[in-house]
């Protein structure tokens, strides 16, 4: 599996990827079932030779593609120090350590940033603390709001990317992808752990509760009241009007919606000097940012043509 990449740590443009590589190959036997021959350990050779084919085949395919010049390639490829290519394989998970590749999996589909690094020190200043000091050696970088949304903007894919796919015996269409998912679940289960065991029945791991993925992600379980730590369960399906006016009526709730709010322009950022009797009279302020908001790629753009009024 492979993950996209388009960040840094400092909230910076820096695309790379994160692969999840399979250490060995599937193999179909000749009565018929796959089986699975682990790889060797691999020398610091090996890596520097897949390196060295991957950053060939890149810059071959980025000039052909047009998208650097033929010259520009050779050049690169007689870089020193890989030639703007690294590779770093030293990360190995077992088989039976689903812990440790679930934490795998979630490093590499990692969000642009992290909220517990972010934080606000004035109305219209920001500060977001790297994990580690950055090459001029700075540790944080001081924003306002309109800079931190040009920032996330930039690092936005575009439309109809995915930032992760499959490879090989594992791809969506593979013919040995069924088998494969079923050699990994008649792993062996790991040992259990005196501050980690559960009493749970073993559940496919494509059968998991919604709780449970609702805690990995927000670290919330959410069939635990958050007042005295006592499990929640279901206790009725509300639909008529008059029930559900009842328990909002009971629980101190409004029972009507909220008005909705009329339009207005942008938030008045300079004090105005002279008075203004309506909204809509004020003056629209100057934006201290102006961001493209066209779509860059001409794939992405799509014309649909009116239809008139009289169409069926």
């Amino acid at each position: 599996m492979s993950f996209l990449q388009r960040f840094g740590s400092a909230l910076n443009a820096h695309v790379h990827f994160h692969c999840c590589v399979i250490d060995g190959v599937f193999a179909v036997g000749e009565d018929g079932p796959v089986h699975f021959a682990e790889a060797a350990a691999l020398s610091p050779e090996d890596l520097a030779a897949v390196q060295q084919q991957v950053r060939a085949r890149v810059l071959r395919w980025f000039a052909r593609a047009g998208h650097l010049d033929p010259a520009d390639a050779r050049d690169m490829a007689r870089w020193d120090h890989g030639g703007g290519f690294s590779l770093d394989a030293s990360v190995r998970i077992e088989g039976q350590d689903r812990a440790g590749l679930e934490r795998l999996l979630r490093y590499c589909a990692r969000p642009p940033f992290a909220l517990e690094r972010l934080e606000q020190l004035a109305h219209d200043q920001l500060v977001y603390r790297s994990p580690e000091p950055q090459p001029d050696g700075t540790t944080q970088r001081r924003l306002t709001p309109l800079e931190l949304i040009e920032r996330l903007a930039a690092l936005i894919p575009p439309p109809r990317l995915h930032r992760h796919r499959y490879h090989g015996v594992l791809a969506p269409n593979a013919s040995q992808r069924v088998q494969v998912i079923a050699l990994a679940r008649q792993l062996p289960p790991p040992m259990p752990n005196a501050a980690h065991r559960s009493h749970a029945p073993a559940r496919s791991p494509a059968r998991i509760l919604w709780a449970v993925l609702l805690a990995r992600i927000y670290e919330i379980f959410p069939l635990l009241c958050p007042d005295c730590g006592g499990p929640v369960r279901i206790i009725a399906f509300l639909t008529e009007a008059a029930s559900v006016n009842a328990l909002l009526t009971h629980l101190g709730e409004p029972t009507t919606p909220p008005k909705v709010a009329r339009a207005r322009g942008p938030p008045l950022w300079d004090p105005v000097t002279e008075p203004v009797l309506r909204w809509e009279d004020a003056p629209a302020p100057v934006p201290e940012y102006v961001f493209d908001q066209l779509v860059a790629h001409h794939r992405f753009t799509r014309v649909i043509p009116r239809r008139c009024a009289t169409a069926r």
